[in-house]
């Protein structure tokens, strides 16, 4: 009785973590990536600036992309990715360089959904391109807003 408990609960835990499973550039970028998601407060995409830039952010979204990519290599197929492994490479792609956006990624069979928002036309133009410099992605859908930056 004691087995099927833990393995009902161990499934319970296992569902709710792939039911969540998207990757995002800030923490108050959309939840999902369904129809009408949406960012909390988009007039306020400075904030995430700041981390972004950080020299040591930079390096630990490198050393994310390189492991990942160092761990494809050990196991075989360096054009085959897992989903999370593509949320979480194209997150970081994203996050390095355009620190003040607030994305979310999706994939699911190397087809990546973006949904969010970007301050600048120019931001917005540099997603797909970054998107599709990771292994493995084999589409990109972009619905993300533009909404200009509040700074004078």
């Amino acid at each position: 009785m004691k087995k099927l408990t833990v393995l009902l609960l161990g499934s319970i835990f296992l569902f709710g973590a792939v039911g969540c499973d998207v990757a995002r550039t800030s923490s108050d970028a959309p939840d999902t990536i369904e129809d009408g998601a949406v960012v909390e407060d988009p007039s306020v995409v400075e904030e995430t600036l700041e981390d972004a830039n950080s020299e040591i952010r930079q390096e630990q979204l490198n050393s994310d992309i390189r492991a990942r990519e160092q761990r494809n290599d050990v196991l075989g197929e360096q054009a085959e990715r897992n989903d999370s492994d593509l949320e979480s490479e194209v997150r970081a792609k994203l996050e390095a360089n355009i620190p003040r956006s607030k994305l979310t990624v999706d994939a699911e069979d190397g087809n990546v959904a973006i949904v969010g928002t970007v301050p600048s036309q120019k931001e917005y133009e540099t997603i797909k391109p970054l998107a599709q410099e990771i292994l493995g992605v084999n589409s990109v859908t972009v619905e993300v807003e533009i909404l200009p930056s509040t700074e004078s």
